[in-house]
């Protein structure tokens, strides 16, 4: 078995006691759309955890474990920086900056005994978007993001519109299957609301790349 010192010890509660954060910060989106009671940032990791999990299961070209970590560490840095969004007003190029720093100091946390170097690779590997595995978990992200806005319309608890969440996915699907999903999403929606004219008519033109 291998020695487990006290500093891996220290090192593991500290970083762990981090990602608390994760569980207490709330999402900005929905704060800013008057959204009462909204998840936090950790209720928003966990459901995508799960529908990387599904969704990469039976596609023999994706790497389902990849996609699970992905999906675990995507958000990780906002336990330090929060969450960041383009109504921010901060640019991309200063969030990513904080956010590479977050992780820097996460993985020499933890160092290599840890997953330190493989929480920073994975980090890196899906901002950068480009393997198979990190497309569907960006595409995952977004769809996490309007089925949760679905939930937050049946149940009425917002008072801000929540149609600014599904026009900014729209066209950027990566994926066959983050398309075919947003479509299933939208479908149901468009049921529950078909009397109200503001509800997309047909959201498969929005289909495309990023």
């Amino acid at each position: 078995a291998p020695n487990i010192s006290s500093s891996s010890a220290k090192s593991a509660i500290d970083f762990l006691t981090l990602t608390t954060n994760l569980k207490t910060t709330k999402r900005t989106g929905w704060i800013r759309q008057g959204v009462r009671q909204p998840e936090s940032v950790a209720d928003h990791m966990y459901r995508m955890t799960l529908m990387a999990m599904i969704s990469s299961f039976s596609r023999s070209q994706l790497d389902t474990n990849k996609c699970i970590k992905l999906a675990l560490v995507h958000d990780l840095a906002e336990a330090k920086v929060g969450d960041i969004t383009p109504h921010c007003g901060v640019s991309d190029g200063d969030k990513y900056e904080m956010e590479l720093n977050t992780m820097n100091q996460i993985s020499q946390m933890l160092g290599p005994s840890l997953a330190g170097e493989e929480i920073l690779s994975l980090w890196k590997e899906y901002e950068e978007g480009t393997t198979e595995e990190a497309k569907l978990v960006k595409d995952l992200d977004k769809l996490e993001m309007i089925l949760q806005a679905m939930e937050y319309e049946n149940e009425g608890c917002h008072e801000e519109s929540l149609e600014g969440f599904f026009e900014s996915t729209k066209g950027k699907w990566r994926t066959e299957l983050g398309f075919r999903w947003a479509e299933e999403i939208v479908s149901r929606r468009r049921l529950r609301k078909k009397d109200d004219g503001n509800v997309t008519k047909n959201y498969a033109e929005g289909k495309g790349g990023d």
